[in-house]
């Protein structure tokens, strides 16, 4: 009977902190209070907790908007591979031949492509183009675009190729000896992680020496480059950097692929917070202040890995580094969801399907909010009380990634979470329904197979 009453006490002390969230907007609450606690912020990270959910989308964009508009947010960073979001970032900031959305995002053709192939991505760029377009440029007195871009780390091919050729306009001498330096990739140019099997199986020589080299001549004639870029000085040649390093690290992470986590997993998430760091330093350069950059990414990458089982298995994140590094200068929000339907697939690089999400399990936190009389509410976890005590305590957090097996969910979708100290608010939607995704031709890239596999985080 202890437990019963514990319970209904709980509950009763959530709801009175539990502040709404309305139904078809983010609310004046929610916008209000994210605004009032990113006042001074460098980075926000928004996460999600499913890569397939179009209520975490729609919300993470409005508030997106909202400290575009009213703060001056500066960029948009993603949980996508740099040359794929580079297109979409050269169409909203008006200098690309694409002439719409769906075309910006044609480059996302890797599983899974509904990620950012979607209807509410598709909304979120028309709207920052435009907003870059009549508004922005007047408001921010002729600065940079709002740029939209990639932190992932899997595009190693598809790098390699924007590579060259920026350097094939650039300087085409170089562009033979890079290509040559590329070419120690022999027959696994197209299939990285095969290059990683024939590495630990001893089969083939490590190209690290010849990728570093490019890397470094790259930047030793970057500033000749740079006075090349003409009307886009300095983006091109700092994207083109961008995708070398990429190289370097991506061909780093397949080698280490069959040593296994948390090896691959610390690799691409201290690639990301190096990339995200190397924008805004970028940013900075141009803009002559401070960069303000928003970053979007599932809950697994963008709350404080410490506060979880994976800081446990000796796993850290974008938000466990962030924190660390700049505790003043970020603010972590994270969602959650108990019941609906997603977006996702049954097997890597099966089609996508409307799954139905199962009841949460007891005693987590998805199962304790659905208990809640209000259904779309937020937390705020800076503060202190009660509420936040019995939140404190450790519990099982659901994450769904590209992939959704309802059949093992307590193993494959749940681990332990302390939420308070993991996120700065959490914003729960109750019951939420599956991204829809644009159309899309799959052209599957041979042995790209990224370190979302199996669970898709």
């Amino acid at each position: 009977m202890a437990n019963i009453d514990f319970d209904y006490h709980l509950i009763d002390v959530l709801e009175q902190d539990a502040h709404t969230v309305a139904e078809y907007s983010a609310g004046h609450e929610l916008i209000r209070a994210v605004r009032e606690h990113v006042q001074g912020k460098k980075f926000v990270l928004i996460g999600e907790a499913s890569h397939g959910t179009a209520e975490f989308y729609r919300l993470r964009a409005e508030i997106t908007q909202h400290l575009i508009v009213e703060d001056g947010f500066d960029a948009v960073a993603v949980e996508a591979d740099w040359p794929d979001a580079y297109r979409v970032n050269r169409f909203v900031a008006d200098r690309s031949e694409d002439k719409d959305a769906d075309a910006a995002l044609s480059n996302f053709e890797r599983f899974p492509t509904w990620m950012w192939r979607n209807t509410e991505v598709f909304a979120f760029i028309t709207w920052l183009r435009n907003y870059n377009q009549e508004t922005g440029r007047h408001k921010r007195e002729q600065q940079e675009p709002v740029g939209f871009y990639g932190l992932d780390l899997y595009s190693m091919t598809t790098s390699m190729r924007a590579v060259l050729a920026y350097l094939e306009k650039i300087d085409p001498e170089e562009a033979r000896a890079a290509r040559a330096r590329y070419r120690c990739f022999g027959q696994f140019i197209e299939n990285p992680q095969a290059y990683g099997y024939a590495i630990a199986s001893g089969r083939w020589d490590s190209c690290e020496q010849e990728v570093i080299a490019q890397l470094m001549q790259l930047q030793r004639k970057g500033r000749l480059y740079v006075e090349k870029d003409g009307v886009f000085a300095g983006n091109e040649y700092f994207s083109a950097q961008q995708n070398a390093e990429l190289v370097k690290n991506a061909e780093e992470y397949y080698r280490a692929m069959f040593r296994g986590r948390p090896n691959t997993w610390n690799l691409r998430d201290r690639h990301m917070f190096e990339t995200l760091e190397k924008l805004a330093s970028h940013l900075e350069d141009r803009l002559k202040r401070e960069a303000r950059i928003i970053v979007w990414a599932h809950n697994s990458h963008l709350g404080n890995a410490a506060a979880t089982e994976m800081g446990r298995r000796g796993e850290f994140n974008i938000g466990q580094l962030v924190t660390e590094k700049y505790p003043d200068k970020s603010f972590r929000i994270g969602f959650s969801t108990s019941r609906g339907s997603v977006t996702a697939a049954t097997d890597w690089d099966g089609p996508a399907e409307t799954k139905t999400v199962r009841e949460p399990v007891a005693g987590s936190y998805e199962e304790i909010f659905s208990q809640l009389a209000k259904k779309r509410f937020f937390f705020d976890l800076t503060t202190d009380g009660e509420a936040m005590e019995f939140l404190r305590e450790e519990r099982l957090q659901r994450a769904i990634g590209v992939i959704y097996r309802p059949e093992t969910e307590r193993m494959s979708h749940y681990f332990y979470a302390c939420l308070p100290w993991q996120f700065d608010f959490m914003i729960h939607i109750d019951k939420t329904e599956a991204l829809q995704p644009l159309p899309a031709f799959v052209r599957r890239r041979a042995g790209e197979m990224d370190e979302t596999y199996p669970s898709g985080l």
